[in-house]
């Protein structure tokens, strides 16, 4: 009756379909996600996750008004996991300052160490304006992490009178600097030293720079 009389009836989505849509963008950043773990920012192109998706570059952009708003999500995914991981690991620390300092660092740097190619990507490597503004947002929080450590050190007696704010900047700086060699892709360009090795090396760095021998 409704064609005959030249009606249309409005389109309604319904559960269903949005639930499609939800699997289907979220397939969308899975793949994604998992190129940047092997290849990078760089190798996270449009046609090569819609491939991987057994899907048309047309429907990428169904979902995703361009790549910079999808890998700025998949950064924001990845980010917020590792910062996640890192911040229970420092609640679940004791409540002594150097403690919490030093299973921040072994969580922060391990982890990283672990998952070479994801860290290069979400740390050092090259990327869009999108991106690097969550990458911001990202080292933000963990310097606010560290703030609250080294302050809670310092009330503590732990370590030296000092700008918190400050002394976490360059704590920070100094850890995901400090992995530059051990990261950096190909494999033949990294530093010699073990992982052990390094992670000690960057927490006595740290504890000495806060102004305590105890690590």
């Amino acid at each position: 009756m409704f064609k005959t009389m030249g009606w249309k009836m409005p389109y309604r989505s319904t559960a269903t379909t949005r639930r499609n849509a939800e699997l289907k963008r979220a397939a969308f950043l899975g793949a994604a996600r998992s190129l940047v773990a092997t290849q990078g920012f760089g190798g996270a192109t449009v046609a090569v996750i819609a491939e991987r998706c057994g899907a048309s570059v047309g429907s990428v952009y169904s979902y995703f008004d361009n790549r910079e708003q999808l890998l700025a999500e998949v950064f924001r995914s990845a980010a917020t996991h590792e910062l996640r991981i890192v911040r229970t690991a420092v609640a679940d620390a004791p409540p002594d300052a150097t403690d919490q300092l030093s299973v921040l660092i072994r969580t922060f740097a391990g982890r990283a160490l672990r998952g070479r190619r994801m860290a290069w990507s979400l740390l050092f490597e090259p990327v869009t304006p999108a991106v690097e503004a969550e990458r911001l947002v990202y080292r933000r929080s963990y310097t606010e992490l560290g703030e609250q450590v080294i302050r809670t050190g310092i009330a503590q007696g732990r370590f030296a009178d000092q700008a918190p704010a400050l002394a976490a900047s360059a704590v920070m700086g100094a850890i995901s600097e400090s992995l530059i060699g051990s990261l950096r892709p190909p494999e033949t360009s990294r530093t010699a030293l073990p992982d052990d090795a390094v992670i000690d090396g960057i927490r006595t760095f740290c504890f000495r720079a806060l102004g305590t021998t105890r690590h």
